[in-house]
């Protein structure tokens, strides 16, 4: 069978609307080689991994672990691990680091705090600051979820270290492997696929310049997959690429169908269709799976300006 990502370009399958949804993501330096479900099947220390899991339930929080681009098969733990956590929604977007010595510090923190974007117990319970450096791009690399990712993503975050690009690391698992390689940018929180160097470059660029390259975009990570699509919609229609112009205000599920209304900072405020389709003809959704599948696809199929007075606060 061919591989899942080389079906899903060939049929030109749309990306908008496809990127895992996540207010907060913790991400965790982990070296090493890492298993299908990585918080419990990697060198981490298993119970921690099934603890971080419970912590961020229901939070907003998404926690992923993370390595430096290169060899991973020795099992050598370094005296301090990497920690970023960073929150998505416009508004209040943002990107914290620290250091750990023994990363189980990190059942402290305050999940559902993080995941409601207050940064404090990072800050009080790890010593965590604002991330002063580059933007982050992770790439999503993790073979033994998919093939595809390690084929296709490991390449690329090593071309991007070659290159001289600083903020490059691995990531267990961004979601849609059949649009290998997924990148996400930090602190924003928008996703890519089929990525390429030239798209990540563009995207880490905007990142520093708070703004959205839209090439290639799954969507912002603190929407549900219908916002994702619709704000991308507005982006492409309005031609507005700042990052925290536009918010999600409201997503009304009718059915197969849902209305999304879309806000701008300046008071304009739009009301975009979005519909649920199936992808055509059956494609393997991941190099693993034994029978073929129709993904659901996110189809924008009206967008009008919304009129309607805002009520004031």
């Amino acid at each position: 069978m061919s591989a899942c990502a080389t079906v899903s370009s060939s049929l030109d399958e749309p990306v908008s609307g496809t990127a895992a949804k996540a207010r907060t993501w913790l991400l965790l330096e982990q070296p090493g080689p890492w298993g299908v479900k990585a918080l419990t099947s990697s060198h981490l220390d298993r119970a921690l991994g099934r603890a971080l899991e419970a912590a961020a339930g229901n939070t907003g929080v998404r926690v992923a672990l993370i390595r430096r681009p290169g060899p991973h098969a020795d099992s050598r733990t370094p005296a301090e691990r990497q920690v970023y956590v960073a929150h998505t929604v416009p508004g209040n977007a943002w990107l914290h680091s620290t250091a750990v010595d023994d990363p189980r510090r990190l059942l402290d923190l305050d999940f559902a705090a993080l995941g409601a974007g207050d940064p404090r117990s990072f800050a009080s319970a790890l010593g965590g600051r604002p991330h002063t450096g580059d933007p982050l791009a992770l790439v999503c690399t993790n073979g033994k979820r998919d093939r595809c990712c390690a084929l296709l993503g490991r390449p690329l975050a090593t071309e991007l270290v070659a290159s001289g690009e600083q903020g490059i690391w691995e990531v267990t698992h961004l979601g849609g492997h059949r649009f290998s390689p997924t990148v996400l940018v930090l602190p924003y929180g928008y996703a890519y696929g089929r990525a390429d160097a030239r798209t990540v470059r563009e995207a880490l660029r905007g990142a520093r310049e708070g703004r959205v390259a839209v090439g290639g975009c799954r969507g912002r990570s603190a929407w549900d997959r219908p916002g994702q699509a619709a704000e991308l919609a507005i982006r492409d229609a309005v031609r507005e690429y700042r990052a925290d112009s536009l918010r999600v205000i409201a997503t009304e599920s009718r059915g197969p169908r849902w209305e999304v209304t879309v806000a701008h900072t300046d008071g304009r405020r739009w009301r975009v269709t979005v519909a649920q389709g199936a992808s055509l003809p059956p494609r393997p959704e991941s190099c693993g799976a034994s029978v073929l599948g129709a993904p659901a696809r996110m189809d924008v199929v009206a967008v009008r300006e919304d009129r309607t007075p805002a009520l004031a606060g």
